[in-house]
């Protein structure tokens, strides 16, 4: 399935998360959305994010300081 990109590296909280939001906010349900950071704080903004607003991480990783994260959005 394809996925959008976003790249958020060099970017502070909140920022990853704003657009990680806008740009979720444009998929259709069930559409994968993967984000690269640098911010560590991206890692508990992004936790918090998937619970409340019922989107699913699907991942989290992070390697040589980039954080990866990929997140479906929610159906309906």
């Amino acid at each position: 399935m394809d996925e959008t990109i976003l790249d958020a590296r060099g970017l502070t909280c909140p920022m990853p998360l704003l657009k990680a939001k806008q740009a979720i906010n444009r998929l259709q349900g069930g559409e994968l959305l993967r984000v690269f950071a640098t911010d560590p704080g991206s890692v508990r903004d992004f936790a918090v994010f998937s619970r409340q607003s019922g989107h699913c991480l699907e991942e989290s990783s992070e390697k040589d300081g980039v954080y990866v994260y990929l997140l479906r959005k929610k159906s309906g």
